[in-house]
């Protein structure tokens, strides 16, 4: 098969394509489908997630100051 001719097919596709998934966007109201499939932002955290990492990076924190003033002394 010439490879111009593949090209050109291809490119016909495509544009039925886009035309095929415009439509469709626009019957969801104009959400985009890119739109949907991302997740922005940051995960939202319970209130007992939130209150195990406080847990954890409070014993993490201890931990530092300990090492910190014990160097110092030494």
């Amino acid at each position: 098969m010439d490879i111009v001719k593949a090209i050109y097919e291809l490119s016909v596709q495509k544009k039925q394509l886009d035309a095929a998934i415009a439509t469709l966007e626009g019957l969801l109201g104009g959400v985009s489908v890119k739109a949907l499939g991302k997740k922005r932002g940051r995960k939202q955290m319970s209130p007992e997630e939130r209150r195990i990492v406080s847990a954890r990076m409070s014993k993490y924190w201890a931990a530092r100051r300990k090492e910190k003033s014990s160097s110092a002394t030494s």
